[in-house]
């Protein structure tokens, strides 16, 4: 008998155990009226539950279709100490896409959440039942608007712009277009671009422009032996005196920048020696093609430019 009527007491006592898990669900909307079509509604449920409960992620509803005219955007979750309890706060963002011909109620639908508390004898879990709320719903226009003769009537004029004074406008696109044309004034300055390509002291950017016309050239042979004439009075120019292949390593103490291209240049040496002493431009070529001297000019105009000639 004593074990029937404890039995009886722990039945009698356990749906108020399991309320007092879950103490009160409120739901809290901005407003309940005035929604169109498009309109993102925001709701905001503050579930009190005992303390060491929290929301199953698992039972959180999932963004997406909620109804045909309602999805849900977005949840995002806040949990706060509140004395003995704690409250679980759930900021809903829906979005509307009913289009309403005339003022309406629609209900969005309510939905279960589950909380649990982890302990050392176990999970206990617990019902949180979000009720159903309600949201009234406007039309954009009238169903049935006054009848009108002219069709265009019904149509609501252009909206009228302030005029827009375009004198700040202008003075600040002329600035700019001089600011451009500045820079790429010396843009072409240090690049020994037109009309800075004769300018004193970049001899080898006017050698790299005239080995690319010669590199068009059909006859190739008259086109190498003009390439190495070119980088003979480039030489010639920088130093200001006449350079030969015995004056290259005076040349390079006089011009440290172009240092790193004494093999480049002790090549061009041996190719002119060959093409012009030896008259075998061929075996010249052979040995140091064309490429290679627009290879070797193009590396002499850029050691130009570092200097700061």
């Amino acid at each position: 008998m004593l074990r029937l009527a404890f039995l009886l007491l722990v039945l009698i006592a356990l749906p108020d155990t399991l309320q007092a898990q879950v103490r009160s669900v409120e739901v809290r909307t901005p407003r309940p009226f005035g929604y169109f079509v498009g309109d993102l509604v925001r709701v905001q449920v503050d579930i009190v539950v005992d303390d060491g409960f929290a929301v199953q992620a698992a039972s959180l509803p999932q963004p997406g279709p909620v109804t045909y005219w309602l999805d849900l955007r977005d949840i995002a979750i806040e949990s706060t100490a509140q004395g003995d309890a704690r409250r679980i706060r759930l900021n809903l963002t829906y979005q509307s896409f009913y289009a309403a011909l005339d003022a309406r109620a629609l209900e969005i639908p309510g939905f279960a959440l589950t909380v649990a508390s982890e302990r050392k004898d176990g999970v206990t879990t617990a019902k949180a039942q979000v009720p159903a709320w309600s949201i009234n719903v406007s039309p954009l226009r009238e169903v049935q608007p006054p009848p009108r003769e002219d069709p265009t009537e019904y149509m609501r004029p252009d909206g009228r712009a302030a005029p827009m004074d375009m004198a700040p406008l202008l003075r600040w696109a002329g600035a700019f277009a001089a600011l451009a044309l500045l820079t790429l004034a010396l843009l072409a300055r240090d690049r020994a671009w037109i009309p800075f390509g004769k300018r004193r002291g970049r001899a080898f950017a006017g050698v790299q422009r005239s080995l690319r016309i010669l590199a068009r050239r059909p006859d190739q042979d008259a086109a190498y032996r003009e390439s190495l004439i070119a980088l003979h009075r480039g030489l010639d120019e920088t130093d200001g005196r006449r350079v030969l292949a015995d004056d290259l390593p005076a040349f390079l103490d006089r011009h440290p920048a172009y240092r790193p291209q004494q093999s480049g240049l002790a090549g061009f040496f041996t190719a002119s020696r060959l093409a012009f002493f030896g008259r075998e431009t061929s075996a010249a070529r052979s040995q140091w093609s064309l490429r290679d001297a627009e290879t070797v000019a193009r590396d002499l105009a850029a050691a130009e430019r570092t200097a700061g000639g």
